[in-house]
């Protein structure tokens, strides 16, 4: 992780997120007495499962992986990080550890903002503290999803439901798939590498998915929407 400072070429002046645009100059003021602008190189972490949260990060350019340790050195996958996405919200919120690991999937820029100063401004300024609660919530949900996802059903509706996720994020960043192995989307839907390698090649074959290198093109959406709500 490197500090990125003013005088630096990659600086970004303003953070560009609707909920900041609620803001008034001295909440401005505020934010920006608390935020530290950083870039990460691919492959660093971000945030570590169990850590002390002090921070609240918000991602301006880079993609990255979200995903719980286990035991036995296995992990689940559970979002992408994107461009204008929070990491930490529940920092805000009384939670005092990270409750994930994040690694980077990219070089990434990012801005640290102390979770006291986002938290005083939740409590100040109510148009900042529901946008702040509406994004929080949004998470839960995605995670609730991911949650059912995993505990009812089968590996092929697991995997299906995991592909339109990934599809999703793939038409704004057509890096993605050059990003991930077949383990990390195996991570996304709780199986073995070696099945989901399996039901990849079961899905080509019914003509419903095209598997290029590390590339995963969806042909025939409504198949692959029906798999993953019968599970």
């Amino acid at each position: 992780m490197k500090t990125i400072l003013e005088t630096d070429m990659d600086f970004i002046c303003d953070i560009n997120a609707p909920c900041f645009q609620l803001l008034e100059k001295d909440e401005i003021d505020l934010i920006q007495s608390g935020k530290t602008q950083v870039q990460f190189r691919k492959g660093d972490s971000i945030t570590k499962q169990g850590a002390f949260a002090s921070y609240v990060l918000f991602m301006v350019k880079g993609l990255a992986k979200q995903y719980i340790e286990g035991v036995d050195n296995k992990s689940f996958n559970i979002k992408i990080v994107t461009p204008g996405d929070f990491v930490g919200l529940s920092s805000v919120f009384d939670r005092v550890i990270f409750d994930y690991s994040t690694i980077t999937l990219t070089d990434c820029q990012a801005f640290l903002i102390e979770k006291e100063a986002v938290s005083g401004l939740v409590k100040k300024n109510g148009n900042f503290g529901f946008s702040i609660t509406r994004r929080y919530c949004k998470q839960n949900h995605s995670l609730f999803k991911t949650i059912s996802n995993l505990l009812y059903k089968q590996m092929n509706g697991r995997l299906a439901g995991a592909l339109l996720y990934l599809d999703e994020i793939n038409s704004k960043y057509p890096e993605l798939y050059g990003l991930l192995n077949r383990k990390d989307i195996a991570g996304f839907c709780g199986i073995s590498t070696e099945n989901c390698v399996k039901l990849l090649e079961s899905f080509e074959k019914d003509g419903i998915i095209k598997l290029s290198d590390k590339q995963i093109i969806i042909k025939d959406k409504n198949v692959v929407e029906l798999i993953a709500s019968r599970g």
